[in-house]
C-alpha cells in the first residue's frame, strides 16, 4: 500500500529544504531552513525572487547580525 499523499507531499517538501540548505549553505548566505522555509513559501505565493533577495540584502545591510545578537544579549 502507497503512503498517503500527505506523507508524500511532506517527504518531498523536507527533501527540498534539504537540497536548498544544501546550496544556502555552498553559497554562504547564511539563510536557516525556517528561513529557507519562508522564503520558498513566499516565492511560492507570488513574490518575486529577486525582490526577496532585493529585501533580504536590504534588511541585512540595516540590520547587521552583530548588532541584533548583542541587543539580544543585553
Amino acid at each position: 500500500m502507497p503512503p498517503p499523499a500527505d506523507e508524500v507531499k511532506r517527504r518531498a517538501a523536507r527533501e527540498t529544504i534539504d537540497i536548498l540548505e544544501d546550496i544556502s549553505t555552498l553559497l554562504g548566505t547564511n539563510l536557516d531552513r525556517k528561513s529557507l522555509s519562508y522564503c520558498v513559501s513566499l516565492i511560492e505565493h507570488g513574490v518575486s525572487p529577486e525582490a526577496l533577495a532585493n529585501m533580504i540584502q536590504t534588511l541585512r545591510a540595516k540590520y547587521p547580525q552583530d548588532a541584533v545578537e548583542q541587543s539580544q544579549a543585553g
